[in-house]
């Protein structure tokens, strides 16, 4: 469960008509979505863009997909209107991005791929401008496997799964103890207020 950042032209792919040329060699086969939440009394608009690259029987419907990023983006107040992207791929694709971007050779289940560092981040964008958060890609098979050890079902992990990308977004992160502690502590409040909404 990591948060990156890398280059802007690597983001920038929240439409299907801009993710194919830049990831042609990446995406094989998947399917598109994009999500238009408008929050008409705070006058936000809430884009969250779903890919699923592959064909992965037991995925979560995009729906519902889009529903979770939603209630994370809520939940932590978001102010401005927002743009992001969620991947739902396969083992070899994150592990190809763990090892491109992290020097990891291996698979992992999460990874957030944010435009600006965290010191930069101030989530209240200017007027009619949006916020481009960055993107969250799900192993969707290592969800699999994390919601047989953890004995849960599989919308429920990968919900957890969510809440984690998306709070690295939102500024998160756990690379020392206290900031672990608090992410933590989020992401319990936050699938405790969703889980019976979410129908896991």
């Amino acid at each position: 469960m990591r948060s990156l950042q890398i280059p802007v032209l690597f983001l920038c792919i929240f439409t299907i008509a801009q993710l194919f040329p830049l990831l042609n060699n990446f995406v094989t086969t998947f399917a598109g979505y994009t999500w238009l939440c408008y929050d008409g009394w705070r006058g936000i608009v809430m884009e969250i863009n779903v890919i699923i690259d592959g064909d992965f029987a037991e995925c979560p419907e995009v729906g519902w997909l889009q529903g979770v990023v939603e209630r994370v983006l809520i939940a932590q107040g978001v102010t401005s209107s927002v743009e992001l992207g969620l991947v739902i791929t396969n083992q070899e694709r994150v592990r190809e991005l763990n090892r491109s971007y992290r020097g990891e050779d291996r698979p992992t289940d999460v990874l957030a791929f944010y435009m600006t560092s965290a010191a930069e981040e101030t989530f209240v964008a200017p007027p009619d401008r949006v916020l481009h958060l960055g993107e969250v890609i799900i192993s969707y098979p290592q969800a699999v496997i994390q919601a047989k050890e953890h004995r849960h079902s599989l919308k429920k992990e990968i919900a957890i799964l969510i809440i984690h990308g998306v709070l690295h977004l939102l500024g998160y992160d756990h690379d020392k103890p206290e900031p672990e502690r608090q992410m933590r502590v989020k992401e319990k409040e936050i699938l405790s207020g969703i889980e019976e909404e979410a129908n896991f």
